[in-house]
């Protein structure tokens, strides 16, 4: 086997990033292409390895191999996605990824790749942040089992799982694209379990990842229109100060997940200062985590967080919305995941329509899209599915969804579309669940101020929402789901004028 990993996930063009690599059949041809609209190589050359072990704990402690490559930025190398491929000599494909930073600030919006989010996904070398997923592949572990081994602490010095890094365009979605049938089965994604089979697919692979994924599928369409974007990383957020002073707006994409502290404070004064905000990514800003090791160590307990080590509750790692950190995620994307859920996905609003309902529909970001109250979009994407954002709600006196303000969720939020959404799939359901069940208890009590039973079924009824509002200066607009970009990808007109709409009323174009 090829593997491949590099020392840190960003760059500017004329810095050098160290491939460090393994090979039983080397030499290889090392590859370096921008990964846009286009595919475009930077780099190919041809180098030498040689095989190395897998250490017992790579999954936490990285793999220790030698350098194998520098790769030197090209000075003509513009900001964006690279995919690193190795060849072996005998068809064997590695492959890992580097952002790359401007030279200098270009754009008037920068894309913030959810690199957090894949490191807690990534699972190669045994286990990520969700389960041992190596002993569940292998099944020597049950889902129970394989969730209780999980890691809090997290190497970035270690290959990518390959179908989180280099998912094949015909990968399914994690989304159900019809509806459950009659007492039919409910199913998560695939109807089938051959292509999975087929490519010895895990539970968690398609839930992290840039190549045909969300942020993919975002630049394809975003260069086509001649959106003009600079690229960063989470871990730049974190690592520089500034990083995002140049720019009118912040674009995240797909499933933006995990946030540190230092990159919540970026994004905040951001908004607070007069920036714009947008948000077309579900689940955004759900887990509180912490970066060591100049960003090559990720601390990622989850619901363990507060328990499992002894620091100051600033640096703690749990819910964003846990009264601990004061600081709910609501305040800066308007919603929570734990006022949302999951649609068409396992038996999880199983038979939802898979579109949003339009409520508010005069309001800005409709301009021009011919839309009225009650009609649905993106049902033919589907545009609701896997992972959503919402809020709590009442209805005014004007017959319209209004926020209920609790947990950071903005008194002036405006609800423009709705779909319903379940944190989870119900327990008296007669079917085996097919999503991994969360700590309904500690959810309730963070969302709704009880662990009680009655609380816990209200955590399971939420609805996905699109909505915005103001903060300071700035202004916010969150899509509150994770498949927006592939309602562009369909070249749904109204996904495409609501985009349009708000990345113009953002200065992004």
């Amino acid at each position: 086997m090829t593997w491949c990993y590099t020392d840190r996930w960003s760059a500017r063009p004329g810095e050098a990033v160290v491939l460090h690599a393994s090979s039983a059949h080397g030499p290889c041809q090392l590859e370096v292409a921008r990964i846009g609209g286009e595919r475009r190589v930077a780099l190919s050359e041809r180098i030498d390895l040689g095989e190395h072990p897998r250490p017992e704990r790579a999954d936490r402690d990285g793999c220790g191999w030698p350098a194998a490559y520098e790769i030197r930025i090209g000075r003509d190398w513009p900001s964006g996605y690279y995919l690193t491929t190795l060849t072996d000599s005998e068809g064997g494909l590695a492959h890992h990824f580097l952002v790359v930073k401007p030279a200098q600030p270009s754009a008037k919006a920068a894309l913030v790749v959810a690199t957090n989010t894949l490191a807690a996904y990534n699972w190669w070398g045994g286990a990520s942040a969700y389960a041992h997923v190596e002993s569940l592949m292998a099944r020597e572990a049950n889902l129970a089992g394989a969730m209780a081994n999980a890691l809090g602490v997290l190497s970035t010095q270690r290959p990518i799982a390959p179908l989180i890094v280099a998912a094949p365009a015909d990968m399914p979605r994690l989304v159900n694209l019809r509806k459950r049938g009659f007492e039919e089965r409910p199913w998560a994604g695939a109807e089938t379990r051959d292509w999975a089979r087929a490519h010895r697919q895990s539970p968690y692979d398609g839930a992290a990842g840039f190549l045909n994924k969300w942020e993919h599928h975002f630049v394809r369409w975003a260069e086509g229109v001649g959106l003009s974007l600079d690229y960063l990383s989470d871990y730049d957020l974190d690592a520089e100060p500034g990083a995002l002073d140049p720019y009118d707006a912040v674009i995240l994409v797909g499933h933006s997940e995990y946030w540190s502290g230092r990159e919540r404070d970026a994004i905040d004064a951001f908004v607070e200062r007069g920036g714009r905000l947008a948000i077309f990514s579900g689940n955004t800003c759900f887990w509180k985590v912490r970066w060591k090791n100049e960003g090559r160590t990720l601390v990622c307990h989850k619901w363990k967080g507060l328990e499992a080590e002894d620091v100051a509750a600033r640096d703690a790692t749990h819910l964003w919305s846990h009264p601990a950190f004061g600081r709910p995620e609501a305040a800066i994307t308007g919603l929570s995941f734990l006022y949302g859920g999951y649609h068409r996905l396992g038996n999880c609003a199983a038979r939802g329509i898979g579109g949003y309902t339009v409520y508010r529909d005069r309001h800005w970001a409709l301009d021009g899209c011919d839309l009225y109250y009650g009609d649905v979009i993106g049902d033919g994407v589907p545009l609701i599915g896997y992972e959503n954002d919402g809020c709590p709600i009442r209805f005014g006196a004007d017959g319209l969804p209004a926020a209920d303000a609790r947990l950071g969720v903005p008194e002036d939020l405006e609800i423009i579309a709705l779909a319903p959404a379940s944190f989870g799939e119900p327990a008296d359901s007669p079917y085996r669940p097919l999503i991994p069940p969360e700590q309904l208890d500690v959810a309730a009590e963070v969302a709704w101020g009880s662990p009680s039973p009655a609380m816990q079924q209200r955590v399971l009824r939420g609805h996905a929402v699109m909505a915005s509002f103001r903060r300071g200066k700035g202004e916010v607009f969150n899509a509150g789901t994770t498949e927006w970009a592939y309602g562009l990808a369909a070249a749904d007109p109204f996904v495409t004028r609501i985009t349009l709409n708000v990345l113009k009323r953002f200065g992004a174009l």
